[in-house]
């Protein structure tokens, strides 16, 4: 008898009849394959966003920022001149700075308390928030008048270390064994984090309240982009012109960007526990498709007793086994799309899924599903149809 042939859609309606008779053995066999390929798209999304994050701040916040401060092994720590921010803005190429210093300053929330370890004290002029592209999230910044008055603002994450959330009402911070108010609360400023951390007092309160010398230990300046490495040479020179090798100056935005680096060089031991829950996946995709066989025997009999030739066999447990495969991956990609996109709002990132992440995901199933499939759809394939009806 001569065998009728078989179109693709007659071959994928047979690969379906198992799964729609086994619906509990497939779903749990797919849901491997779905966790594998909702990790991979996960690895692959979230480091996505984080780069579109990073390209929005850098975008929004410049290359052109420097940050000079004295080298860190120097004890005590080098201090600026006087007059550093009035040399340093003579400098032909730069638009604008300001600077900082550490007044070395102990706070508290009470006279008893302290907290200096956790949270430094700096004198700040005021035009430094301008400079930086900062904000206030809650109260007001230093003005002619506050930046006299022992006021201070907080940055972000100090806020929350001395647990005050808002201005209002005028909570008080001992500092320097001298109480201040606090005005203002800073939104995080994220290429200068050093500030997420301090307090901020004005450059004319700490020379009266706090002693403060008057010379700066951090120095910001933005210049033109085709000039910041000219800047970048003659800095240290300009703000500390007796020893200019103790000066140390960076770009803040280099520093965003390895930052953000370090945060994804986990993706390829994720993306390699992918790969390990995509295999434990295919693995039990293809013991389910050998159950199958040994379960189906009879029915591969009647149909090689019917006609049905090897290749028709073969081609219906792979046909089953790509679909089995294919569902647990169409799901996995929507869950890791959607996991992606909820992370990456909850981080206020852009969310993007690449276009990569989603067809890794598809082909990753087929992939899958091909190769956990060829050993059981040629199993079944060998089965003579005497030796399939006699095993039943």
């Amino acid at each position: 008898m001569k065998a009728a042939r078989l179109s693709p859609a007659d071959i994928v309606a047979l690969g379906l009849v198992g799964l729609r008779v086994r619906r509990a053995r497939a779903a749990l066999s797919a849901l491997g394959i779905a966790i594998g390929i909702a990790t991979m798209v996960v690895v692959m999304g979230i480091p996505a966003s984080s780069e579109q994050a990073l390209m929005r701040d850098l975008q929004r916040l410049g290359t052109d920022l420097l940050q000079a401060s004295a080298l860190p092994d120097q004890q005590p720590p080098a201090a600026f001149d006087e007059r550093a921010t009035a040399m340093t803005r003579r400098i032909g190429p730069v638009t604008g700075a300001s600077a900082m210093a550490n007044t070395h300053s102990t706070i508290a929330r009470n006279e008893r308390a302290d907290n200096a370890a956790a949270t430094t004290v700096l004198a700040t002029e005021p035009g430094i928030l301008d400079l930086l592209d900062g904000t206030v999230r809650a109260g007001r910044w230093f003005d002619a008048t506050t930046e006299t008055f022992p006021a201070v603002v907080l940055g972000a994450e100090a806020a929350g270390r001395l647990g005050i959330e808002d201005p209002a009402g005028g909570p008080q911070l001992y500092i320097g064994r001298r109480w201040f108010t606090v005005t203002g609360i800073l939104d995080p400023i994220p290429l200068a984090p050093e500030i997420d951390r301090a307090a901020l007092i004005g450059w004319p309160a700490a020379k009266q309240q706090l002693g403060f010398d008057g010379r700066p230990t951090v120095m910001y300046v933005r210049s033109h982009d085709s000039a910041v490495e000219t800047v970048r040479e003659v800095l240290p020179a300009t703000v500390l012109p007796q020893a200019p090798g103790l000066v140390r100056v960076t770009r803040p935005s280099d520093a965003l960007a390895a930052k953000r680096a370090s945060e994804t060089t986990f993706s390829a031991l994720f993306l390699g526990m992918a790969g390990v829950a995509l295999l434990v996946g295919g693995i039990g995709v293809a013991n389910t498709m050998v159950i199958s066989v040994l379960e189906r025997r009879r029915e591969i009999g009647l149909r090689r007793a019917l006609g049905a030739h090897r290749g028709q066999i073969r081609a219906q447990f792979l046909a089953e086994s790509v679909a089995l495969s294919l569902l647990g991956g169409l799901t996995g990609t929507l869950l890791g799309a959607a996991a992606t996109v909820a992370y990456a709002l909850h981080q206020q990132w852009p969310p993007t899924v690449p276009l990569t992440a989603l067809a890794s995901g598809t082909g990753g199933a087929l992939l899958v599903g091909v190769l956990a499939g060829v050993y059981p759809s040629m199993r079944a394939a060998r089965l003579t149809p005497t030796e399939a009806l006699a095993s039943t």
